[in-house]
Formats: C-alpha cells, structure tokens, sequence
C-alpha cells in the first residue's frame, strides 16, 4: 500500500469515526439545564423590561402634557407598558413602583412631574 492510500485510508477511518460520534450523541444539550442560572436570566429580563416600561412611561407623559401642566406618571402605566410591549401580563405592582421610581430619580426628580410610585412604599 502507497504512502498516499495509507493516509487517505486514515482520514476516511478518522471521519466515519467522528460520524458515529456524532450520531450517537445527537440530540444532547452541550450544557446541562441550570435552574439557578436560568432564573437569574429570567429575573433580569424582567427588571430590564420594567426599566424600560418606567422610562417609556415618563417619556410618553412628558410628551402627551401640554405647555405649563404637569406630568403624570402612574404605576399603572408602567404595568400597562410592561405588558403591551414586552408581555409581561402579570407584574408586581411593587416592582413595577420600585422601577419608576428609579426612572423618575434617574430623571433629576423633575418638579413637573408627579408620580403615586412612592404612595406605594408600605
């Protein structure tokens, strides 16, 4: 047998190798599922979502008061946004008055704006 066949007979063997491997382990997942892990994901996206709803909140009711009136910003409107853009259908209240009133301090605590996220604060 010549050098060249005894090398290409080596890479076909090491291929069909590979092959078999591949077919035998079809279908595992490469990590092994971390409910920890994935609960701190969900957790976050939750929070990102609810920042991103308070700050959507304050902006829209900047936008929607007229010249000299005050801006209105409800939890309400934040869990209302939480849920129509990034569909969370069920959002704690509290959590939901924690993320405005970051927003809103994140802000400059506008004095044209008013806010019920701290009459929730027990």
């Amino acid at each position: 047998m010549s050098p060249d066949a005894a090398v290409g007979a080596l890479v076909v063997t090491a291929g069909a190798v590979l092959v078999a491997i591949g077919a035998r382990w079809q279908g595992r997942a490469a990590r092994p599922l971390a409910p920890r892990r994935a609960r701190a994901l969900a957790w976050q996206a939750y929070a990102r979502a609810l920042t991103r709803s308070a700050d959507l909140a304050l902006m829209t009711a900047r936008d929607a008061a007229g010249r000299g009136e005050p801006t209105v910003v409800t939890v309400g409107d934040v869990v209302r946004l939480a849920d129509e853009r990034f569909g969370y259908d069920e959002v704690v209240r509290e959590d939901a008055a924690a993320a405005l009133r970051h927003a809103y301090e994140r802000a400059g605590r506008p004095a044209c704006c008013v806010t019920d996220a701290y009459s929730s604060i027990q």
